[in-house]
């Protein structure tokens, strides 16, 4: 039995280019939420993007040393996504809920489920909705230049995939206008958390 404390795991999900990154770190800046929240950062095998920075975006870790994190059951809940695996740091979760602190993960489906499972009183679920195909296909093909087009292709494949489990999740914010999206997803936190 895990302890769980006072604190909610806020779960963000949804389709590669759907805005959930962008959406949550609007959403933590507010001055309402910017002190009740910790970000946890996820252990990652994929190469560090332009901009992108060790500790703050992403744990950048080889594969054997993942695999030896898992192994070691170190890591939460972890997937493999476009040939890369990512995780989470089982330590700094359950220290924080049982510290009260809220925290907010992007995951995909199994790891939102997971958590869920994992942590019933705690774990919100939130899906974020993409206006439309063709504008998701365009923001993963804008994100990086270099993105090669079956790679494209196969995002927007697995995008397909995620829409259709969106009704598993407590929430679904459609991020059609960010400015919109934002308020919705600041209100589903503070309704939750009741600050």
């Amino acid at each position: 039995m895990r302890a769980q404390g006072a604190g909610k795991v806020f779960v963000i999900s949804g389709p590669s280019g759907s805005g959930k990154t962008t959406l949550l770190k609007k959403v933590l800046r507010s001055k309402a939420l910017k002190r009740k929240f910790s970000k946890s950062v996820s252990v990652t095998t994929r190469l560090r993007r332009s901009g992108e920075r060790e500790g703050k975006d992403y744990f950048f870790v080889k594969p054997a040393e993942f695999s030896r994190l898992r192994k070691s059951k170190k890591i939460l809940e972890w997937t493999r996504y476009l040939g890369y695996y990512y995780g989470t740091k089982k330590d700094f979760v359950e220290e924080m809920l049982r510290a009260g602190r809220n925290l907010a993960l992007c995951l995909d489906l199994k790891g939102a489920l997971k958590l869920k499972r994992l942590y019933p009183r705690n774990a919100v679920t939130v899906f974020i909705d993409p206006p439309s195909l063709a504008e998701l296909r365009r923001r993963i093909a804008g994100r990086c230049p270099r993105t090669k087009p079956e790679e494209v292709n196969k995002r927007v494949k697995l995008a397909v995939a995620e829409l259709q489990n969106a009704r598993r999740y407590d929430y679904v914010v459609k991020n059609k206008n960010l400015a919109r999206a934002e308020k919705r997803l600041k209100g589903i936190i503070l309704k939750e958390t009741g600050v």
